[in-house]
């Protein structure tokens, strides 16, 4: 997948954060159809209060679903490199631990020499751990791989200056009604809390009133045990068993689609979308 970058661009904004990985920061469980792909998502939400403080901020993310690491480093680096950004997130490797087998060792080779390409072009580098899954019975099988990544990207991280937003640690996602309906992705107000992380570990103070707030949380359902076992099911054959075909055919979610802004854009008018 080609994508096109203007010179003309780059030379417009003198701050330009460009946003790398996968369907977490695309924006997948935060749905807004007025957006590129249907999503906002975290990072939208990040470039909007950065532009606030600075109208001169350009925005570009190329993430997609479903796309492992390799390819978001092959799709999406020397995209990034060729805007120039000041400011990188890159959040990838957590489609490769799901599968039935991974080399993280041989992956994050690749990811420590991409992290070192951005910041010899000075760009300020913000790194994710993965998230903790050990309260999911589902996942629960992938928090030792998750952990291995996690020591990766810290030293990693070390090694080159760059900055950790420590997913692992964000206590606050062991609530799941910060996570969507297919349990994979956070929702709204997950998407939003992770806004408000992200421009934390940024220093960036928010205002009041600012727009980044987490909306108030609905009861937690108190289920029946075969109502639990309805919803399991309701779960399995909704998000599951596609997921899994997916993975047994070879194709993925993000096939055939586009990255939201493949170029940079005004961030100071995102929010007005």
């Amino acid at each position: 997948m080609e994508y096109q970058v203007t010179p003309e661009s780059v030379e417009q904004f003198s701050t330009r954060y460009v946003a790398l990985g996968d369907s977490f920061t695309e924006g997948l469980g935060d749905p807004d159809e007025q957006r590129p792909n249907g999503v906002r998502g975290w990072a939208d939400r990040v470039a909007e209060q950065l532009a606030l403080a600075d109208s001169c901020l350009g925005y570009a993310n190329l993430a997609i679903r479903g796309k492992k690491l390799r390819q978001v480093l092959a799709e999406q680096l020397d995209v990034a490199l060729g805007l120039e950004p000041t400011v990188v997130t890159l959040y990838a490797g957590a489609n490769d631990i799901l599968r039935p087998s991974v080399d993280i060792d041989a992956l994050m080779l690749e990811y420590n020499k991409a992290v070192a390409a951005l910041r010899s072009q000075g760009a300020s580098v913000l790194v994710f751990t993965g998230f903790d899954s050990g309260a999911s019975k589902v996942f629960g099988a992938t928090r030792g791989r998750t952990a291995i990544y996690n020591e990766f990207v810290r030293g990693i991280a070390a090694d080159h200056g760059a900055t950790v937003v420590d997913y692992w640690r964000f206590a606050e996602y062991q609530d799941w009604r910060l996570w969507g309906e297919d349990r994979m992705h956070m929702s709204t107000p997950g998407h939003i809390n992770m806004a408000r992380r992200v421009l934390s570990v940024m220093g960036h103070d928010l205002p009041e009133d600012s727009g980044v707030e987490v909306p108030e949380l609905p009861e937690l359902p108190q289920l029946s045990v075969a109502e639990q076992l309805r919803a399991n099911a309701k779960w399995a054959k909704e998000f599951a068993a596609p997921w899994v075909v997916r993975r047994v055919t070879g194709r993925s979610s993000g096939d055939g689609l586009s990255p939201k802004y493949a170029d940079l854009v005004s961030a100071l008018e995102l929010g007005s979308l």
